[in-house]
């Protein structure tokens, strides 16, 4: 008697970037049967993160991630990338934790299973019908990372593959600090030479003081570098990075992006050279104790009013150069949506509106990411100034941010490619 042919899984590609899809497909299943698919991934924090969804195999005895409908689970519904973007640490897990890529030279690593029946717990105690290994990077292939201490400016640089020169990225992050690489490196994948910049109180500089010169000094590192089109190079800010970006473009008489793309950030930010931000002062003023919606004692900012002063403001009528703000309207850490709306109408008067794009999800929080991160409610946050831990509000639902990421990525990428590639140079 024939002995019968165990299930077989794949997953197309099997390395990928983790902006890419891929196809997850289960075939040799006992017809019209439960089966439940579920990812795995071991993080760099040794936090287990998974995500399942619970399908039906059809007549053929075959599931199709992509084309099929899971009933239950972390995520429901058609929802190709659901065993990614809707991830979330394993039960007893401690809380407040968050998924991010420290080394991006080595690849996430995300196993793929099938098991028998509709299960929700319990994935590692027992074995799977099969199972398939999965890389996932913030490289591609040939992308070069380099360090940089030149000039006084600390940060990592990484150059795309093939003949250069290329448009060129000043990546700022927020106010976590630290040196963050991965949003760097997946830019220098889909061609940008990206310089993840360190600027959050750098140790080599022994200053408290975020200077606009040290900003002027990054630029010029990334726009002098042979394998950078000297006139092609932009901004990318996500929380206080986009408030340092717009006071950059629009206060700095010595840098010129091309463009500048900005997340969950804000324009109110008092003009002048010094970017002296007083973190102990905004956090006396602005952080507030609360209680979120499952009775945990959380920090959040305060929705800070829109001043009517415009010397409290900055300049945002000196901005030259096109602006892109990605906003999401649950946003629970800052008013950009509010701010945005205020930034519009100051760029009206000043005549450069043109220059703004402007896109809100709903239902969506601070931390807008690349497209299939988790979703992240609520974690653990250092607040610098006096290295104190918090568990940070920022807000969201999981569905929808996941689909503001997708659909944010995408149009972020149109923006890049329009503005650092296609436009064609200005006549002097």
């Amino acid at each position: 008697m024939s002995q019968p042919i165990p299930p077989v899984l794949s997953v197309r590609p099997i390395r990928a970037l983790v902006d890419e899809t891929f196809k997850v497909v289960v075939e040799n299943l006992p017809p019209v049967s439960p089966v439940t698919l579920h990812s795995l991934h071991f993080s760099e924090d040794k936090d287990y993160w998974e995500a399942y969804g619970h399908y039906m195999s059809d007549p053929s005895g075959t599931v199709s991630v992509s084309e099929d409908l899971s009933f239950g689970g972390t995520y429901t519904g058609k929802e190709p990338m659901g065993l990614l973007w809707s991830m979330r640490p394993e039960s007893g897990s401690p809380p407040g934790l968050r998924l991010r890529r420290k080394d991006v030279t080595s690849p996430m690593l995300v196993h793929i299973s099938v098991y028998s029946g509709h299960i929700n717990e319990g994935f590692r105690k027992q074995p799977p019908l099969a199972s398939v290994l999965t890389e996932r990077w913030y490289m591609a292939p040939g992308v070069q990372r380099i360090e940089i201490k030149e000039r006084e400016v600390r940060g990592t640089l990484f150059i795309p593959s093939g003949p250069g020169p290329f448009p060129g990225l000043l990546d700022l992050w927020g106010g976590g600090g630290g040196l963050v690489e991965y949003r760097a490196a997946l830019l220098a994948s889909h061609g940008y030479a990206c310089l993840a910049l360190q600027y959050f109180y750098p140790k080599e500089l022994n200053t408290e003081e975020l200077l606009l010169q040290y900003f002027e000094k990054a630029f010029d590192c990334i726009k002098d570098h042979p394998d950078v089109i000297p006139d092609r190079v932009g901004f990318f800010g996500l929380s206080l990075g986009t408030i340092l970006v717009i006071h950059i473009a629009a206060a700095s008489t010595k840098i010129k992006p091309c463009c500048c793309v900005c997340v969950s950030g804000h324009h109110l930010f008092p003009s002048g050279t010094a970017l002296n931000f007083d973190l102990e002062y905004e956090q006396q003023q602005y952080l507030k104790i609360q209680m979120d919606e499952n009775n945990h004692q959380i920090t959040r900012y305060m929705r800070l009013p829109i001043p009517s002063d415009p010397s409290k403001k900055t300049a945002v009528q000196n901005i030259k150069c096109p602006v892109l703000l990605v906003n999401g309207d649950d946003d629970q850490n800052c008013p950009a949506v509010e701010a945005a709306e205020d930034m519009a109408q100051m760029m009206q008067a000043g005549g450069n509106l043109h220059l703004l794009s402007t896109l809100t999800y709903p239902n969506t929080g601070h931390l807008i990411e690349p497209p299939y991160s988790p979703h992240f409610r609520a974690t653990n946050f250092i607040v610098p100034i006096v290295n104190q831990k918090a568990t940070m509000l920022w807000g969201g639902q999981t569905k929808p941010h996941s689909d503001a990421q997708e659909d944010s990525w995408r149009k972020i990428l149109a923006f890049l490619q329009h503005h650092l590639y296609s436009v064609p140079k200005a006549r002097m």
